[in-house]
């Protein structure tokens, strides 16, 4: 399996500190977001990466190079100024994705668990992806979808999407690589009963603003203190 990070983002409300830092390289606890996720993946098995960029491009592919420094392969897919939106993202890095289901994350997302836990996980020969849900934040009290026994999503807003997902290269066939939202689509593929998912097994911190870096920086600081990680943050 492959994975893409998804670190085009400007991060306009974690300024001053996006001004000279994109946000998948803000560190917390020591290292950057970007570098943990490349570390889970390994761990998981992965070491096709793929990782796009728009907001200050040449910082993101200065800092994670060919991927070599982390035992990884690492390619990088450049935006166009102001970068082409989350599927739009997908579908520009799509030939470097292969022809099988991929992982995607979000580079700005800190997330505790297993990575092989969202791997492992089979799609059905109907779906098109797989997401991966949390129980809604206090910053997202609407939430995006909801889940049923058999783990299809459903309209409603008992969880929000992680922006972790598994996807089926056929779920974007066709699509040129320009500026696109992702909700579109995976409306369309919900009510084409093509969208499953299920609850992330394990912490999830969207490091949007300065107050969740702060959160998830006192998340490690607790799970450091008291052994109650699951060890995939002794980096």
């Amino acid at each position: 399996m492959r994975a893409m990070i998804l670190a085009a983002g400007r991060g306009e409300r974690l300024r001053p500190l996006t001004d000279t830092c994109p946000k998948p390289l803000i560190k917390v606890g020591g290292i950057a977001l970007a570098v943990r996720h490349i570390h889970k993946l390994k761990a998981a098995g992965i070491q096709e990466i793929v990782v796009n960029s728009a907001w200050l491009s040449d910082k993101i592919v200065a800092a994670l190079g060919d991927g070599s420094t982390f035992g990884v392969h690492i390619i990088h897919s450049v935006e166009v100024p102001g970068g082409l939106e989350t599927a739009g993202g997908i579908v520009q890095a799509l030939p470097y994705l292969g022809d099988e289901v991929f992982l995607v994350v979000n580079g700005d997302t800190l997330i505790d668990c297993d990575y092989a836990k969202l791997t492992q996980i089979k799609l059905p020969d109907n779906a098109l992806a797989h997401l991966f849900l949390v129980r809604n934040p206090e910053h997202h009290p609407q939430g995006d979808f909801s889940l049923n026994e058999r783990s299809a999503i459903m309209a409603g807003g008992a969880y929000t999407f992680s922006g972790a997902a598994l996807y089926r290269p056929a779920a974007f066939a066709g699509l040129k690589p320009q500026r696109m939202p992702l909700r579109p689509l995976l409306d369309s593929w919900l009510a084409q009963g093509q969208l499953q998912g299920s609850v992330l097994p394990g912490a999830w911190f969207d490091v949007g603003t300065a107050e969740r870096l702060q959160q998830a920086e006192a998340y490690l600081q607790r799970a450091s203190q008291d052994g109650s990680n699951t060890g995939s943050f002794d980096l």
